[in-house]
């Protein structure tokens, strides 16, 4: 039985850790969502001869240059770019056309004012969950590691499971309320900053996952709490029923023996009398 407790600790620690890394690198990062966005294409110049409009009409560089298109109310979506982009929780970070690398900024200030709120409850609600997720962590450790006794180990078990159950419940609640957020914020943000196309990243991926190891985690800790418990249910009924047995037994082996001492004293006291009956009687 220690054994298998020991395994499942084991199992709920390995999960717990896992969706604490899951979780933390979700946070920090910057791909929960992303996509494209598209973006007129800038002026041609002397350090810009790709990817832009051509202002002047130049024909020969026209000619040499198939990247370059002649501005044109009728080229359609010519005029445009699409930059790559990818959005966390913290800041957006979109491709630099004019130069090499990204440019960020920030995804509160992108967000609609009426959904600020609920993009700051999230952000709390993740900070809550990975704190809870701290605080189950250290139970179960305290648990496998430290625990001095089989009560004890079941207290800090239960605990655990129960803040881990908190933590999978926040962050669930963090999740949907970002996404919430935003899907508002695309029809809603700045005209510069709305995705033509997007799609979730790994980070919200990763988010997810974190979710289901903690509920696998809290699962797992509850059926180790519930199998200790019914196994020392169990174990106490034998006991019970062995020590009803031996008292029973014990029971009816003190009343034989009484029956056999009140016996033995009955024809004692018979002897007694028949030697004073014949001691008493004239010759």
């Amino acid at each position: 039985m220690k054994t298998n407790r020991r395994c499942r600790a084991l199992l709920a620690v390995s999960l717990n850790l896992m969706a604490l890394l899951f979780s933390t690198t979700a946070f920090i990062t910057t791909h929960w969502c992303e996509g494209t966005q598209r973006v007129p294409k800038p002026s041609c110049g002397k350090e810009k001869k790709t990817n832009c409009l051509n202002y002047g009409g130049n024909e020969t560089a026209n000619e040499t240059n198939q990247n370059v298109v002649h501005y044109s109310w009728e080229t359609g979506d010519d005029r445009f770019l699409f930059r790559y982009f990818h959005t966390g929780i913290w800041y957006s970070c979109e491709e630099n056309i004019n130069a090499a690398g990204e440019k960020c900024r920030s995804f509160i200030d992108l967000a609609p004012a009426s959904e600020k709120g609920v993009l700051w409850l999230s952000v709390v609600s993740e900070v809550l969950y990975i704190m809870l997720l701290v605080v189950g962590f250290s139970l179960m450790c305290l648990e496998l590691f430290h625990s001095s006794s089989v009560i004890d180990g079941l207290k800090l078990n239960a605990f655990a499971a129960v803040f881990t159950v908190l933590s999978g419940l926040l962050g669930m609640v963090a999740h949907m309320m970002y996404t919430q957020v935003f899907q508002v914020t695309v029809s809603l943000g700045p005209e510069d900053w709305r995705p033509h196309s997007w799609d979730y990243g790994w980070s919200f991926c990763l988010a997810w996952g974190s979710f289901t190891c903690c509920m696998a985690a809290s699962v797992t800790t509850l059926n180790s709490y519930t199998k200790t418990v019914i196994e020392f249910r169990h174990k106490r009924k034998i006991f019970e029923q062995g020590f009803r047995e031996e008292q029973n037994f014990l029971d009816q082996e003190a009343l034989k023996y009484f029956r056999e001492r009140a016996e033995e004293e009955r024809a004692e006291a018979g002897d007694l009398r028949l030697q004073c009956l014949h001691s008493c009687s004239p010759n």
